[in-house]
Order: structure tokens, then sequence, then C-alpha cells
């Protein structure tokens, strides 16, 4: 699936820009819409489309851009644009960039990475078909946020679940929630929320209220409390997800825990 922009009606598989998210996407394609590039005062759907361009190349997604497309995606990458609106903009080359052809002092077609500019509003069939050709060895990405490290909401939706589970089972821990937590789905859906928040994610997908040591405060919870708690959270998240993933959400466990310990000895 490639993302655009701007509607492509000739080219396969094209969605408008924002219908998924940026990380799935083979590729994000910038046709030529004499938007303005450099002066993007007052023009908040222009920062908004460079901000996703910005992601795109951060995230290792393929950016194909021709005209203003490509002086788009030079800013992103840091380079000078050169002329204004109401004349057609073009960027200088990115640092690091190879370029492949001038037109005067333009530089008409350049790559930088997977960063593919045409500085002309037509884009020839060539470099349309070189870029198409090229994306089947493109596929990886960097991820996004830790969050997606550990498989986006759902994986860790899951270990919370199956970790609470468990904890309410535990000789030591069971007691503790069972005396304090009423409303079980109330409370998984603030821990998971509270977990979207800390490695990352979209706050919108599960907004987190609330203080960590506020939390706790009352609970009766001490040092063999939060070692049970760490070395259950462990278990469920090797159990559950791939070792680097579980290496993640036990760091940040660890930290949390090292946290509340401090807090508990104040």
């Amino acid at each position: 699936m490639l993302l655009t922009s701007s509607p492509l009606p000739g080219w396969p598989d094209t969605h408008p820009l924002g219908t998924v998210p940026i990380g799935e996407a083979a590729g994000l394609l910038l046709p030529h819409d004499g938007g303005p590039v450099a002066d993007l005062r007052d023009r908040p759907e222009r920062w908004a489309l460079l901000t996703d361009v910005t992601a795109a190349l951060r995230r290792g997604v393929p950016v194909l851009g021709w005209g203003t497309g490509a002086a788009l995606l030079g800013r992103a990458l840091g380079a000078a644009i050169h002329g204004s609106e109401g004349s057609l903009e073009w960027a200088y080359p990115p640092r690091g960039a190879q370029v492949h052809s001038w037109a005067g002092e333009v530089p008409r077609h350049w790559t930088h990475g997977r960063a593919v500019a045409w500085a002309a509003p037509d884009l020839p069939d060539t470099v349309r078909a070189d870029f198409l050709a090229a994306l089947p060895g493109w596929v990886d990405r960097t991820p996004g946020s830790p969050l997606e490290e550990v498989g986006g909401v759902p994986a860790l939706a899951a270990v919370v679940t199956e970790f609470y589970a468990r904890a309410r089972l535990d000789p030591l821990l069971g007691p503790v929630f069972a005396a304090h937590v009423q409303d079980w789905p109330a409370h998984l859906s603030r821990v998971t929320a509270f977990w979207v928040m800390l490695l990352g994610g979209d706050a919108d997908l599960a907004p987190w209220r609330g203080n960590l040591n506020a939390a706790h405060a009352g609970l009766g919870v001490r040092g063999e409390h939060l070692r049970a708690w760490l070395t259950l959270w462990e278990a469920t998240a090797r159990d559950l997800l791939p070792a680097p993933a579980a290496d993640l959400l036990t760091a940040r466990a660890r930290a949390m825990g090292a946290r509340l310990g401090d807090r508990q000895r104040a």
C-alpha cells in the first residue's frame, strides 16, 4: 500500500495519507501540488504534511517526491529551499544526497537513502518504475516508539491482563489487589493506559490520568511486594512476548519499581 499526499488515479494501490499508520505503508508519494515549501507561516496543513514526511523518513518508509513534493522532501531532510510561493520551489541537495542529474543549477534528480526526488512537476516513467521496483527491498522499518517495539497496544494489553490474572492468585500480591480493586475491567484499562503513556504511545488510544505515587499510596506496599511484582511481571512478559520486547518491558518495570522503592524508603 502506497500513501499519497494528493490523489493519484494512475497509480496502483494508493491511499490518502493518514488512512493507515505511516509505518505500515510500502511507501509515501509526494506529488507536485504547487503548495508552499519555504514559507509555511499560517499554513498548519503544510506543517502537518512536513511532519508526516519527517516521520516517514525516520521510520525508514521510502518516499518519492516530485515538483513541490521533492522540495518538501528536501526540506524534511534539512535542505535549503530556493524560490518562493508562486514559482516552482526546489531543494538544494541534502547533506549526503547523491545527485543523478542537473538542470542548470537545479538538482533535478537526487536520492538520499530511501528518499527519491525529481525537481520537475512531471515525474518520468523511469523514475517511477525504479522507485516501485526498489520497494520490495525496503520493507524493514524502524519502530516509531517503544510501544511499537513490544507489539503495540494489543500485545501490551495481553501482558497486563495475564499479569493480573496471575497476580490475583499470588499468595503475596493477591490479597493486596483483592482489598483495593473492585472494578477489574476499569483497573486493567487504567494500567494499560499508563503503560501506553510510559512507552510513548498515542495518548488518545488509551488516555492516562493519574499519578504513579498517588496510585500506590496507602496500599501497604513493601519491598517484598515490589520484588514479587517485578518477578511476576518479567515472567509474564517473557511468556507472551519475544525476548527483545520482554527485555524492554522488564527494564521499564524495574525503573518504575526503583522509583516506588525510593518512595517507600523516604
